[in-house]
């Protein structure tokens, strides 16, 4: 039995360079970071006592004979492409929903990778485990989606995120002072809109728009390095890095039409209205997690304006996916 702990993550700045369609023309670059929310899985093999040869638990339960009868498309493309033979029992469980906006999906391809190459006794490197994911999701399965999702997972930290033309992907981490880490982990929170959407459909209008939408991606890659710099620099007060979430909201929200929804957007009004200084929607859009980032004196008044909504702290994971159980079969 293999039990995998993989991150989910939040991104700052750069999301929508991060699809081959632009970085392989333009390169690419996201600021970003893994949280101590995590996607756990349990992969063992099945012993051959039952009418079914594969168990599959997420939402669904599944049990086929056949890796084309199964439906998660991810089990499903995973299983195929490590030509797994012997018959596996898959159990998911997570701290986030998904379709949430933080990387739920991708953190599932990742975590079961991960298990199921330790199953065979075999290791593979972070940057090895996030390229086979991005391949899995993006050739295999064809989901519309970028290339950030499962670096995180895979590396976990505080990371710059380069996407290049060649389609190698270079992962640098922050270097920080620990206080300022731990001072701005107190000013992200997290609010769930109480709306789940599947990314890769919110995404397809983004992907059919990318050749209308270079220039504002070129912008928004920019902000990048103001933010790295924001960052890494102890002079510059932390509220920059919040007024320029707040610039980077105006320009992803010129991405598409299904980018955010009323409720989204009444939700950040509110937001910036009790003193938030910035913030953004998570991920493709359409709902999910709306990260707010609000100085330490304004903090009660947010989270009083958004108390109808779950919040949840924000740590960063600097891990990555990994094994937590290794307890090796003795079946097959």
């Amino acid at each position: 039995m293999i039990i995998t702990q993989t991150p989910h993550r939040i991104s700052f700045f750069g999301g929508g360079t991060d699809y081959p369609g632009y970085y392989l023309k333009h390169g690419g670059k996201v600021l970003g970071g893994a949280i101590d929310k995590y996607c756990y899985l349990n992969v063992r093999r099945l012993p051959p006592f039952f009418k079914h040869k594969h168990r599959i638990v997420y939402s669904l339960q599944e049990n086929v004979n056949e890796l084309s009868e199964i439906r998660h498309p991810s089990v499903r493309e995973t299983l195929k492409h490590l030509g797994i033979e012997y018959g596996v029992s898959i159990h998911h469980d997570g701290d986030i929903p998904a379709f949430s906006g933080m990387g739920s999906s991708s953190a599932f391809t990742v975590g079961l990778l991960n298990g199921l190459m330790a199953l065979d006794g075999r290791m593979i490197s972070k940057h090895d485990l996030a390229m086979e994911a991005i391949f899995i999701e993006q050739q295999l399965i064809k989901e519309n989606v970028g290339s950030q999702d499962q670096t995180f997972a895979a590396h976990g930290g505080l990371n710059l995120i380069k996407f290049l033309v060649n389609g190698e992907i270079v992962v640098t981490p922050v270097v920080m002072p620990r206080d300022r880490l731990a001072q701005l982990e107190s000013r992200l929170l997290l609010f769930f809109s109480g709306t789940d959407r599947i990314a890769s459909d919110v995404a397809a209008e983004q992907v059919s728009n990318m050749g209308r939408n270079e220039e504002t991606l070129h912008q928004m890659k920019a902000i990048v390095d103001e933010g790295l710099r924001i960052l890494t620099t102890p002079e510059i007060p932390l509220v920059e890095f919040g007024r320029l979430l707040h610039r980077n909201w105006i320009l992803k929200r010129k991405l598409s039409s299904r980018i955010s929804t009323r409720g989204v957007d009444e939700m950040y009004d509110k937001a910036l209205a009790a003193g938030a200084t910035g913030g953004k929607l998570l991920g493709a859009g359409g709902g999910g997690f709306v990260l707010i980032f609000v100085e330490p004196e304004c903090r009660a008044s947010v989270c009083g304006a958004l108390a109808g909504y779950i919040r949840i702290p924000v740590k960063f994971d600097f891990n990555g996916s990994k094994i937590i159980v290794y307890q090796p079969d003795s079946l097959g």
